[in-house]
């Protein structure tokens, strides 16, 4: 380093003791940096230090970080809508004004030719605060009130809140700490949410409260004894039902009520270990997904006469597949529509009620189409999203009954951009153990395999998520300069089925870090990269999968960018007050069993770090993340300065105002990508 060359934080080392039921002792050295009230003046002065050095590192990158954001932003269509939907007598929308941040939430009765009705100006909303988010919002079975979830710090506890839409009066109704999902009651007066527990931030309790009535008098419904359950409120597709769905990794539970009257929530099928299922109520019949033999899951009808609590009755309607995996349903009165996952890709298919099925066309070798919004069950239009890496977000609809497609929008891209000047393939990598992991690549066209060309390797892989083939406005700047996108659908994710996702968890989640890897290593192989300019991006638990590569294969890449990244595995998964702990023992294994501890600590980032060069790091985190807190890219940024033995800049930028998916308005981000790719750009030499 020469004497102009910013000098990164020195952080203090206080030995700290880790300690396991079992008796393993682990000492961490920045156990210290961790301050849950986030005001500890020692712990902010490292942050802000971080942020100094990050800014003074990257300040030779900021024109170009300028150009991108000007790019990225010039191909958005600033006073863009989203296409209509119609539900009871209103066509809801959103739409964006030039140069706004935030959209603002509409409806109109009846026809769009008549007077707007603004339900959110979001704009308005967020002004004067760092973070703005609605979560959810739900209007009243009589259409005159909204109810609304709102986060103004970005730690998702959220607040609820009421408005009369026909006096545009804001109730003194409020309930703090909750999740973002509620449900009205036919009574207009009655909502159901969901609280939080104030530490752990695990949903806990269903509750009802009364318009009128104060907070502290409302009632508790059901309450969620077992930490590794979820919980999430909803009404069924017939509006008949109000349903508690109880979810974990390996088994769910739902119960419900009537809507008109609630009372008692009914259990449809006791919870079992390894037992899942989802259930939705239209036309005198339950349908459910479940993995009830069937690890692909199938799909079940229960009818209207038959009594809940015996699985027996339930008749099967979609059979199990070894080689398609049903994601997801929704039921109109004539068919229903089943998103379903076969050979890596999401598509659509359509089951009418006398048995008849069809597959909604693609044309393109990697692609993904899902569900769009789809508010009434009564009609024979079934609309859906198609996108790739080459075509931007498009909505269609088609009719079930005569085939006919209609094109309702897709998101314009300013700029001259065209899709047809962009090539996208999928292509399937060899791993280690002789598993094909496919791989979906988008290049300018005239772009050579001559293994000189500069390449963004992107994955997740864990929960069981998918990731699709999206078009993104703003690896189109990458393209453009010669870069190669990739993304890697290793195991851990859910695309090639269940069996994808159990050979990526818990004592099987070494699979996930050796198959990003043997995709590098293969892409490199065949062309599309040279050795030497290969970066990594991954976050939140692909934060995870970039740490371990970063120890496991240092050297085949050149840049890691890691953002809100999970890499303490083992403190945090020992510790049963952090967010996302109890219920993640099915994911990552409880290392409170010698087996779970050993395995994990393995390939846990931090616990990893050793005496070698490492490639130069780009880490992001929000400092009021409730998902991956703070402190573990923190501590892990300075063991790694400490122990590593190159002189690569390990760059940390902390979002003092946000929390785990970044800032919010729909600029910021652009903003914070900006700055991560003019830096990875100048690492890899790209022009």
């Amino acid at each position: 380093m020469s004497a102009e060359t910013p000098k990164p934080p020195v952080i203090a080392k206080k030995p700290h003791a880790v300690t396991a039921p079992h008796g393993a002792l682990r000492n961490d050295d920045y156990y210290w940096l961790r301050d849950d009230s986030r005001t500890d003046p020692e712990v902010l002065a490292v942050l802000h230090a971080e942020n100094s050095y990050a800014d003074a590192v990257l300040a030779g990158c900021k024109p170009l970080a300028d150009t991108l954001y000007r790019e990225i932003t010039g191909r958005i269509k600033q006073d863009d809508a989203t296409v209509p939907y119609f539900k009871r007598g209103y066509w809801y929308y959103s739409r964006f004004e030039t140069g706004k941040d935030y959209a603002i939430i509409a409806r109109r009765k009846d026809s769009m030719d008549a007077p707007e009705e603004i339900l959110f100006e979001q704009n308005l909303m967020a002004a004067g605060k760092g973070y703005f988010n609605i979560g959810d919002w739900e209007i009243s079975p009589d259409d005159r009130l909204v109810a609304w979830a709102e986060d103004s710090v970005g730690r998702r506890q959220y607040r609820l809140l009421v408005k009369n839409l026909l006096t545009g009066e804001v109730y003194a109704d409020a309930v703090d700490n909750i999740e973002a999902n509620i449900v009205w009651a036919d009574d207009n007066r009655t909502l159901f949410y969901i609280d939080k527990d104030p530490l752990t931030l695990l949903s806990k309790r269903v509750k009802t409260h009364v318009l009128g009535s104060a907070a502290d008098q409302d009632r508790t419904v059901y309450e969620e004894a077992d930490d590794s359950f979820y919980l999430g409120i909803s009404r069924s597709r017939s509006e008949r039902f109000i349903c508690i769905q109880a979810q974990s990794t390996v088994s769910a539970e739902q119960r419900c009520t009537p809507a008109a009257a609630p009372g008692e929530f009914t259990v449809i099928a006791p919870r079992l270990r390894d037992f899942e299922y989802q259930a939705d109520h239209l036309g005198g019949r339950w349908v459910i997904r479940t993995n009830w033999d069937a690890p692909n899951f199938r799909l079940m009808v229960l009818a209207d006469d038959r009594p809940f609590g015996d699985r027996g009755a339930w008749q099967e309607l979609v059979p199990h597949k070894d080689d398609v995996f049903i994601e997801s349903y929704e039921l109109f009165d004539g068919f229903m529509a089943i998103e379903e996952r076969s050979n890596a890709l999401l598509r659509l298919r359509t089951l009418t009620h006398d048995g008849s099925s069809a597959f909604v066309a693609a044309d393109e070798p990697a692609y993904t189409m899902g569900l769009n919004v789809n508010a009434r069950p009564d009609t024979p239009w079934l609309r859906y999203a198609y996108t790739s890496l080459t075509t931007p977000n498009t909505v269609y609809e088609v009719n079930v009954a005569t085939s006919e497609r209609r094109l309702l929008k897709r998101d314009p891209v300013l700029g001259g951009y065209d899709p047809d000047g962009y090539v996208t393939e999928r292509q399937w990598a060899p791993a280690r153990d002789g598993t094909k992991i496919p791989v979906s690549l988008v290049y300018r066209k005239g772009f050579e395999k001559n293994g000189t060309a500069a390449l963004l390797q992107y994955a997740y892989g864990s929960y069981g998520l998918s990731t699709d083939p999206r078009f993104s406005v703003i690896n189109v700047s990458l393209l453009d300069r010669g870069m190669v996108y990739a993304i890697a659908h290793i195991r851990g994710g859910q695309e090639m089925g269940r069996a994808w996702y159990d050979n990526g968890r818990l004592l099987n989640k070494i699979n996930t870090f050796t198959d990003f890897i043997d995709v590098t290593r293969f892409l490199v192989e065949e062309g599309y990269a040279a050795k030497d300019r290969v970066a990594a991006y991954g976050g939140s638990a692909g934060g995870l999968l970039m740490g371990a590569i970063s120890n496991m294969a240092p050297a085949d890449y050149t840049l890691i960018i890691s953002q809100v990244p999970f890499v303490d595995v083992v403190t945090t998964m020992l510790d049963e007050s952090i967010p996302l702990t109890t219920n993640e023992y099915d994911e990552w294994g409880n290392p409170n069993e010698r087996r779970y501890y050993d395995y994990m600590l393995s390939y846990s980032p931090y616990d990893n770090i050793g005496r070698r060069a490492y490639p130069a790091m780009f880490i992001g985190t929000g400092l009021w993340d409730s998902q991956v807190q703070y402190f573990e890219p923190a501590k892990y940024v300075a063991k790694l300065r400490e122990l590593k033995t190159d002189a690569n800049p390990v760059v940390f930028r902390i979002n003092m105002e946000a929390g785990h998916g970044g800032k919010s308005g729909r600029f910021q981000r652009y903003k914070e990508s900006a700055e991560q790719f003019a830096y990875m750009l100048e690492v890899l030499g790209v022009k």
